[in-house]
This record gives C-alpha cells, sequence and structure tokens, in this order.
C-alpha cells in the first residue's frame, strides 16, 4: 500500500520560502504522522522573525503533502516495494502512468521531466529513461514529488514539462540501519538488494547494491493501410511480431556528508549502474497492391545483444549564513549514459527477394548523453518577506552512432551500407538566473511570485552528412502561487506557470534511421520548443471521514512537438517529429484517502480529462481531435490478522491523444500479501497484471493512412521473496513496515522529507 503522509513543517518568516520552492535550506521540524481520524494538528509557534509561513495541517492515511507547488508522495511504506521497480511505485502515483516498455505519462502527457534528487540525471533522458526506471528498486525511493507547475528555481532542460522528482531513501538517525531484500519470480525472473546507513558524529555514510534479472516479453500486431489521396484506392500491409528476452541490471551508490562546523555541510555521492540485454524476436510482413496482389512476403529474425552504463557522481556544499534563515548552497551534479547494441538480422523471402530468398545483415547502434550541472541558491528573509535567488549552468552532450553493414549471402563478407549510417553531435548549454519572492499576507492570504531567464546555446552536427546548424536564444520564465486558509480544515491552492518543451537530441537528428523494411524514422532539426502555460486551483478538506484533495487543471501548448507519419513509397512509412499544431487539456484530478473499517484502507484517486488538438496535415488541412478520459487508482488495504496485510490495486488507463490518432484505455490488477514473520522479516508474494491484461493499442487516422497498432506483454508475473531490515528497529517500532502492519504514528526507515522539505539532497535547480 502506498502511503501518502502529510507534515506540517512550523518555522519563523526566513522558512516560508520551503513551503513554495522545496530547497532543502534549514532545518525544520516534522511531525509524526497522525491517524486517519485524527484532527488537524495546531501551529506551533516559535520565536523568530516575521513573516509566519505557509502551514499545513498534519494527518494521516494515504494523501499527498499538499505543498504550495507540488505534492509529495511517500512510497516507501508500499507492501510490494521489496520486489518492485521504480516503475511500480510510479504507477502507484495518482495520474501517472508507466508503460511495460518504460514510457511515462502524467495527466495523459508525455511531457514529462524526471529528476532525481531535484536534479536532471543522464540516466532519465531519451532511451535511458524506461530501462533506468524499470531497473531502480522502488525501495531506494523515499517519495515521489509531482510537480504539474514548477517554479523559477526549475529549469527547462530535459523537456521543460512538469516534473516528477524521484528522492532517494536517507538516513540521518544516529547509528546503523539496513534492508536486505531477496526474491524469485516466474520464468526465471530474482533480483536482491543490500542497503544500509550509518551516522556517528560529525560523519554520515550510506550506500546499497542491488541486483535484478527481469524484463517483459511482448507480442504485437500491426495493421495498416495505405490511401491513395487521387483515388482512395488502399494498399494493405500486416506486422505479426514476438519479442522474447530478460535483463540482467547490477547498480550501487554511495555517499557520505560531513558537517563542517555548526555552519557548513559538505557531502558527496556516486552511483554506478549497468544492464546488459540479449533479446530475440521475430516479425512477420505481408504487403499487397490496391488489387490484392501480394508484393512482399518475408520473416526477419533479429538477434540483439549489448549493454548501457550509467556513471555519475557530485559534491554538495551548504552554509548557513549569519543572520537567521540565510542559507547559501552550492551542487555540482556530473552523470553520463552509455549505451552500446549490436544486431543482426535475417530476412528470409518468400515474396519479391531482392538478393535470393535470404538477406543477412548488422547494425551497431552506439549513443552517449552526459550532463554536467553547477547550480548556486541563496536564501534570506528581504523586504517583508523571503527572498531566493540561484543561478544554473548545465551542460548536455549527446552523441550517436550508427553503422549498418551488408552481408553477402554466399561468402558472407561484409560492406557498410551508407545509406543506413549515421553519425550525429548535439552540445546544448543553459544558463540561468531566477528569482523569487513570497510573503504572508495575513493568517489566511500567502503568495509567491517568481522569474527565471534562460538562455540557450545549441549546436547540432550530422557529421554523416556534414552538416552543422546551431540556434542562441534567451527566454523568461514566470510563476505564481497563492494560499488561501478557508479554514481549519479545508485550504485552496493557485498555481501559474509558464514553461518551454525542447526538443532532444534525437528529435533534431535529420539522418532517416533504418527500422525495418516497413518503417524508418527521422529527427527534425527545425523544431522551435513548445510553449505551455499551466493553471491549477487546488482544495484540500476532508468529506465525512476521508482525506480529500480537488485540483482543477488547465494547459494550453503551442508549438506542440508531436509525431507525423507519412509515406516515402508505397511501402515505407516515415516517422518524424514536427511543431504540428496546438495542444490543449483539463480536467479534475481527486483523491479520497482514509479508513473504511478498522482494518481495511481505501485509496481512490482519479483523473477526469478533456483534451484537444489542433494539427496541420500534410495536405494543408486542419485536423482537431478531441478525447474524454477517466484515469484513475483504486487500493484496498486490508489487514487480516496482526501479521498478515492483503492489497488489492486496480489501475486505469484513460484515452490519450497522439497527434494523429489515440491510444485506447487500459486496465490491469495488482494483488501482494505481506506476512511479517517476525518485526524485522517479512515474506512477500506479488502478483502482477493478474488478468494479463495490459496491452497498449495505438490509432493512426490520417488522410493517407490507418492504422491499428497493438503491444502486448507478459504482464501476469509473480515474485514472492524476504524482506529483512537490521539495526534501528526493535521493539515496538518495526520501521519500514507498511501502515496496516504497523501502529499509528510509526515512519519507515527513510530520513522523512529533507531538511526544509525540499526535493530531495538535491535541492531545487
Amino acid at each position: 500500500m502506498t502511503t501518502f503522509y502529510r507534515y506540517s513543517r512550523y518555522s519563523a518568516g526566513p522558512l516560508l520560502i520551503l513551503l513554495c520552492c522545496g530547497s532543502a535550506t534549514a532545518q525544520t521540524q516534522t511531525t509524526q504522522p497522525a491517524k486517519a481520524d485524527a484532527k488537524p494538528a495546531t501551529v506551533k509557534k516559535e520565536t523568530a522573525p516575521e513573516p509566519a509561513p505557509i502551514t499545513s495541517v498534519t494527518v494521516s492515511a494515504e494523501r499527498p503533502t499538499n505543498r504550495i507547488d507540488r505534492q509529495v508522495y511517500d512510497v516507501k511504506s508500499d507492501a510490494a516495494n521489496s520486489n518492485s521497480s521504480a516503475a511500480d511505485a510510479l504507477n502507484n502515483v495518482p495520474s501517472v502512468n508507466v508503460d511495460p516498455d518504460g514510457s511515462l505519462t502524467l495527466r495523459g502527457s508525455s511531457n514529462v521531466q524526471v529528476y532525481v534528487d531535484g536534479k536532471p540525471s543522464a540516466m532519465m533522458q531519451g532511451e535511458n529513461r524506461g530501462p533506468a526506471l524499470q531497473s531502480i528498486p522502488a525501495d531506494d525511493l523515499e517519495s515521489v514529488e509531482v510537480i504539474n507547475n514548477p517554479g523559477a528555481q526549475f529549469g527547462n532542460e530535459g523537456g521543460g514539462g512538469p516534473i516528477i522528482n524521484l528522492v532517494m531513501r536517507r538516513s540521518r538517525k544516529p547509528g546503523g540501519f539496513g534492508v536486505a531484500n531477496a526474491n524469485y519470480g516466474t520464468a526465471g525472473r530474482y533480483n536482491g538488494a543490500l542497503s544500509g546507513t550509518y551516522n556517528e558524529g560529525l560523519w554520515g555514510f550510506q550506500g546499497g547494491i542491488n541486483v535484478r534479472h527481469d524484463g517483459r516479453n511482448s507480442r504485437g500486431e500491426t495493421v495498416r493501410d495505405r490511401i491513395d489521396p487521387r483515388t482512395g484506392a488502399l494498399s494493405h500491409s500486416t506486422q505479426q511480431s514476438q519479442s522474447n528476452g530478460l535483463n540482467d541490471n547490477a547498480a550501487l551508490n554511495g555517499g557520505v556528508t560531513y558537517n563542517l562546523g555548526a555552519n557548513d555541510t559538505l557531502g558527496a555521492q556516486v552511483a554506478y549502474f549497468q544492464r546488459s540485454n540479449d533479446a530475440r524476436s521475430t516479425d512477420s510482413y505481408l504487403s499487397t497492391d490496391a488489387d490484392g496482389t501480394v508484393t512482399d512476403n518475408y520473416l526477419r529474425n533479429t538477434v540483439r545483444e549489448g549493454e548501457s552504463k550509467n556513471v555519475s557522481w557530485g559534491a554538495r556544499w551548504d552554509h548557513k549564513g549569519d543572520a537567521p534563515g540565510e542559507t547559501f548552497k552550492m551542487d555540482l551534479r556530473v552523470s553520463s549514459a552509455t549505451n552500446d547494441f549490436d544486431s543482426a538480422y535475417r530476412n528470409t523471402y518468400t515474396v519479391r527477394p531482392p538478393s535470393g530468398a535470404v538477406m543477412d545483415s548488422a547494425q551497431k547502434n552506439r549513443s552517449k548523453t552526459g550532463i554536467i550541472d553547477l547550480t548556486g541558491d541563496y536564501e534570506a528573509a528581504m523586504f517583508g518577506g523571503v527572498t531566493k535567488l540561484g543561478y544554473k549552468v548545465v551542460r548536455n552532450r549527446n552523441d550517436s552512432d550508427t553503422d549498418y553493414t551488408n552481408i553477402d549471402p554466399i561468402t558472407q563478407a561484409g560492406s557498410p551500407n551508407a545509406l543506413r549510417s549515421n553519425q550525429f553531435e548535439m552540445k546544448e548549454t543553459i544558463y540561468a538566473l531566477y528569482g523569487s519572492y513570497q510573503m504572508r499576507f495575513n493568517e489566511q492570504w500567502g503568495a509567491q511570485a517568481g522569474l527565471r531567464a534562460e538562455h540557450t546555446e545549441m549546436e547540432i552536427d550530422q557529421l554523416t552528412s556534414q552538416v552543422a546548424a546551431g540556434n542562441s536564444y534567451t527566454n523568461l520564465v514566470p510563476s505564481f502561487f497563492v494560499t488561501y486558509k478557508v479554514d481549519e480544515n479545508a485550504q485552496m491552492r493557485l498555481a501559474y506557470a509558464h514553461r518551454l518543451r525542447r526538443p532532444n537530441a534525437q528529435d533534431l537528428n535529420p539522418f532517416v534511421v533504418y527500422r525495418d523494411e516497413l518503417n524508418v524514422s527521422s529527427g527534425n532539426p527545425k523544431l522551435k520548443p513548445a510553449k505551455t502555460d499551466s493553471l491549477e486551483l487546488g482544495y484540500e478538506t476532508r468529506l465525512f471521514w476521508l482525506e480529500t484533495n480537488l485540483r482543477g487543471y488547465f494547459r494550453d501548448e503551442t508549438d506542440s512537438i508531436l509525431d507525423r507519419k507519412y509515406f516515402i513509397s508505397d511501402t515505407v512509412l516515415l516517422t518524424t517529429r514536427e511543431n504540428a499544431g496546438t495542444t490543449r487539456s483539463g480536467g479534475v484530478e481527486f483523491t479520497l484517502t482514509g479508513k473504511l473499517a478498522p482494518t481495511l484502507t481505501l485509496n481512490l484517486s482519479g483523473n477526469l480529462a478533456r483534451s484537444a488538438q489542433t494539427v496541420l496535415e500534410m495536405n494543408g488541412d486542419e485536423t482537431r481531435r478531441t478525447a474524454s478520459s477517466l484515469s484513475g487508482r483504486l487500493r484496498l488495504n486490508w489487514q487480516a490478522t496482526s501479521t498478515d496485510m492483503i492489497q488489492a490495486a486496480v489501475q486505469a488507463q484513460g484515452k490519450m491523444l497522439t497527434g494523429q490518432g489515440y491510444r485506447e484505455p487500459n486496465t490491469t490488477l495488482n494483488l501482494t500479501w505481506r506476512h511479517a514473520i517476525t518485526p524485522q522479516l517479512a515474506m512477500v508474494v506479488n502478483a502482477t497484471d493478474v488478468f494479463d491484461s495490459n496491452k497498449m493499442t495505438n490509432i493512426t487516422d490520417t488522410y493517407v493512412l490507418r492504422e491499428r497498432s497493438t503491444r502486448q506483454f507478459d504482464g501476469r508475473i509473480v515474485y514472492v521473496g524476504l524482506s529483512y531490515r537490521f539495526g534501528g528497529a526493535t521493539g515496538t517500532q518495526r520501521e519500514g513496515m507498511p501502515d496496516g502492519m504497523r501502529g499509528p504514528g510509526m515512519r519507515g526507515p527513510g530520513m522523512g522529507p529533507p531538511p526544509g522539505g525540499g526535493i530531495g539532497p538535491g535541492g531545487a535547480d
């Protein structure tokens, strides 16, 4: 069961900004979660300068920490965490959906940035993100922060959309504490992890290691009709595919902190992750012309092997000034992600063999992403409120290299295929300055305003074609937040943000990349950043015995970066990216949490949305598509006995527009049984996608193309495992156990929100 705690932070005026900016800049007091039916806590006053902070009441049950600019979801107490991945944990967060292939959406949009401890990471960029989310153990997460309207302290690199921040688990309690997990699943899957912390005096240490052998086999079908725009005649093709293979993952991480006197803290961390892949796939292609004559009929067998490596390190300095609440922070993060894959293809032709009945080929793909991120933040009480100033310099480099080789069917000698080989580089440097100011007008009203200035320098170099280009531009990014305390049990929040969505490296690469005989893809170096204005109004209260959150939102995006598909021959379809139109979406997001009975807890969340896309087609016509959808999560947690907890979770994803079409809804059911053998040792049985119903169906419908593509994964997987927690948790504490298996007010092994209620040890950028 994912538990959503809500924390109160009570301190003086200089700490006020923490509720809005979420920076780890000063020490705060964190309350313990209360019982689900407890009354809201009163504000604890401390002697310090005004203005008073914008407070939030303390409640328990499964609800987010609704701070002025984000919702914070405590995921560390989920019953299935010991054998789940970060992708599984995100699927428990309202309005977030992670597909079996690793693609992520928030409120039906794929324009989402993923941060790790408040900073962008190379492992969360482009094609690296999906495998990384599926490889990070869920038990490594302290919380997940959803920032739908990022404030001025957040940059626009990596997409510029809403932010999902993964706050990694940490502990600052004196002494040592550790967790060991071991799990075995169907079809030979397994995973294990060992992590721990030790704090003594001025020093703090933490680290972990994990291995995972997992993955999802899949099968798919694509049915495509090409429409002759002059005659209306149809050319038909089908593709049947099947892919098998599991991935091996290994990772380790470590960190150290040192208190350099009373006002200074130094920290360093390092992480390494490696993933290997060994996959086998078959694709069967059949094409007919308008008369029904078979024009292509062949079978393609693919063997793919390779590995991915992610390395990151960082250093941090926190300084407390002489004035109350005055702080300065400097943070450096360096990360890289490298992918190397070799693929061997064999096409066996029945109809229309180009050079005999068999044709072999091979392809080598190498890509590397590197990010250097340096930030500094200064905060102090000024002008009757709290002022925060900061800077950021980030360097992003992406290199990709594809070598395609034709293999002679008789001699098996290889010869380079220049038309399918490609080398591309992109360098992007962003310089940013930002400022924000917050004040409280009275006991009911508080506000924060911020402005960010960004200057971007971009260089792209298509080395294969010897074409280079550059771009330079400056943008201003404003944001605004307001809170209003209705009464002791209710509060309203208003948020506005203007954002940019920058295209990534592969979006800009113009080279045509070969996928198979019927499909190719390319980027578009002429892409412009998409501009988004978002507005959100939230209301928090208590409905009967249930904690209730209601948020209405509206998002308007111009120059939307969307997929565009069109035929470049009678059978070959090109997929590219264009600023194809505008996207508008709005809806109501809600959560209801609380106890239905002494042993039964409800966690219900949903998003009732309406979206519209206006797309300019290739023939000059303008197409408008609309969709209404209901997405949601229903989670029931039953404390069957004092040592047994049973959890049932339903996840439903609604209809989603995709530019030239839409994606159909889907629903899954997961079950978990957790049995406490001792206060430290538990057995967990977890079954995902019980009805094996998780499939992705995408529809494309234009004046020249009708296509239905369906892919279904092996979602029904059962894991059985043991989780042992040692050190720190003794007697009645039983830390780290799900809420249903420990007494009210007890906390997990993590340190809770970082100092100051920030977005993690990385702070805001």
